[in-house]
C-alpha cells in the first residue's frame, strides 16, 4: 500500500464531491505560464523516489514528485541523460523542479529539435483522475502502445487531466562526441540559411542558437554523436570552437532562459516573453516593431520580446508561415496569477481539448483556469 498516495486520493475524492478547485503544483519553478492559477494547492512532492531504473534497458520508472535534478542525477551516474533537456526554471524562493512538473509542462530544451520532445520519451504514466481513480497508460516499452496513446497526453496538459503519480522514461546514453562552434558577424537572415542548409546534411546537430546584442549577432550551433562525426563536421562546417567546459554554462543559461537576452527583459517592464513556434525552414518574420528574435531549435523557436499589445501581430506573423504564437510570460506575470496564454489556434482544437477534459475531470477541479478560462 502506498501511504503517501492515500490522503491524496482521499483528497481528490472530497474535492470532486464537492466541487473544489485544486492547484496541482509540485516544486512551482513553471508558475509563470498559463491564464490563472486557482484552487487549493495540492503538493505532490510527497511521492518522491525512483521506482525502477534499469540502465541496459534504457528505462526509469519516477514518482512525480521526484526532483528532477535528483533524476538527472542518477541518470548521470550511469553515463546516461534525459536528451531533451527539460528545463527547471528554479529560482529563489521557488522549490526545486519535479519530475511530475517536467511532464505536465511538456517543455524542452535546445536539443528538442534533433532529439525530439518530452512526449517521445514517456512510455507510461499512473495518475489519479478527478474521480480519484488510479489509472496505468502504457508501460515500460516501446511497443505496449494499443490504440490510443493515453500517456502522452499528459505531456503539456498542466495539470488540467489529472495528478501524476508516477511515470515511466525513456533515457539515452550521452553522446561521446560534442563540441560547439560560434559565427559571430552573421545576421539572422545567413544564420537562417547555414541551419538550413546543414539540416539537409548528415552532420550530428544537436542545438542552435542565434542572438543579436548590440547589433551584431551571432550563431552558436553544438554538435553531438559519435566523436568520428563531430570531428569531421568541425572541419567542414567552420566557425570557432570553443572549448566544451565553458560553453556548457551558457547552453545551460540557454535553457534556463538566464542569457542576457532574457534577462534584460527585466529593464522593460511593458515587455512580455513571447514562444513562436514555425517551421525550422520558414524566413525572417515581419515582426512589429522590427524587433529581433532569440532564434533556437535550427530556426524553429523564435522567442520575442515585445508588449503584450503586440499579441495579434504576433500571432499573425506566426500563422502566415504556418506556426503560431502564444505568450511565454506575461509582463506582469507572478505567482497568484500567471496570465500567460496558450494559443489553441481553433474552436476545434478547443472543443477536443474541453471534451477531453470533461472525461478525465468531469467536475472540473484540476486546475481550473490554467488552459482556458472555460475548464
Amino acid at each position: 500500500m502506498d501511504f503517501s498516495l492515500a490522503p491524496i486520493t482521499e483528497r481528490v475524492r472530497a474535492a470532486a464531491a464537492d466541487q473544489t478547485p485544486l492547484r496541482i503544483r509540485g516544486g512551482g519553478t513553471k508558475d509563470f505560464h498559463g491564464l490563472a492559477l486557482h484552487g487549493e494547492v495540492l503538493d505532490t512532492r510527497v511521492l518522491r523516489g525512483i521506482v525502477s531504473y534499469e540502465p541496459s534497458e534504457l528505462v526509469v520508472t519516477v514518482r512525480a514528485g521526484t526532483p528532477l535534478a535528483e533524476l538527472e542525477a542518477a541518470l548521470a551516474e550511469q553515463g546516461q541523460c534525459l536528451p531533451f533537456e527539460p528545463p527547471h526554471f528554479a529560482k529563489p524562493p521557488s522549490g526545486a523542479a519535479t519530475v511530475g512538473g517536467m511532464v505536465a509542462a511538456g517543455l524542452s530544451g535546445p536539443a528538442r529539435a534533433s532529439v525530439g520532445a518530452v512526449r517521445d520519451y514517456l512510455l507510461g504514466v499512473t495518475l489519479l483522475n478527478g474521480k480519484a481513480e488510479l489509472l496505468t497508460f502504457g508501460g515500460q516499452v516501446m511497443k505496449n502502445v494499443a490504440g490510443y496513446d493515453v500517456a502522452r497526453l499528459m505531456a503539456g496538459a498542466w495539470g488540467t487531466l489529472g495528478l501524476l503519480t508516477e511515470v515511466s522514461l525513456k533515457v539515452l546514453p550521452v553522446a561521446p562526441g560534442e563540441a560547439t562552434l560560434r559565427f559571430e558577424g552573421i545576421n539572422q537572415v545567413d544564420a537562417l540559411r547555414k541551419l538550413h542548409a546543414w539540416g539537409g546534411q548528415p552532420l550530428p546537430l544537436n542545438a542552435s542558437c542565434w542572438v543579436q546584442d548590440e547589433g551584431a549577432g551571432t550563431l552558436y550551433v553544438r554538435l553531438r554523436g559519435a566523436v568520428a562525426a563531430v570531428e569531421a563536421a568541425c572541419k567542414t562546417m567552420g566557425g570557432t570552437r570553443m572549448d566544451n567546459a565553458t560553453v556548457a554554462a551558457d547552453w545551460t543559461a540557454c535553457r534556463e532562459q538566464t542569457l542576457p537576452w532574457f534577462t534584460d527583459r527585466a529593464t522593460r517592464p511593458d515587455h512580455a516573453l513571447w514562444r513562436l513556434s514555425v517551421p525550422a525552414t520558414a524566413p525572417v518574420l515581419a515582426l512589429p516593431g522590427g524587433v529581433q528574435p532569440l532564434v533556437e531549435w535550427h530556426g524553429a523557436l523564435r522567442w520575442v520580446q515585445a508588449p503584450e499589445s503586440a499579441g495579434d501581430a504576433l500571432r499573425e506573423a506566426a500563422r502566415a508561415v504556418g506556426g503560431g504564437a502564444s505568450l511565454f510570460v506575461a509582463a506582469e506575470a507572478n505567482k497568484s496569477g500567471a496570465s500567460g496564454a496558450f494559443d489553441l489556434q481553433s474552436k476545434a482544437l478547443e472543443q477536443i481539448h474541453a471534451r477531453l477534459k470533461h472525461s478525465f475531470d468531469p467536475a472540473g477541479i484540476f486546475n481550473p483556469g490554467r488552459m482556458a478560462r472555460a475548464w
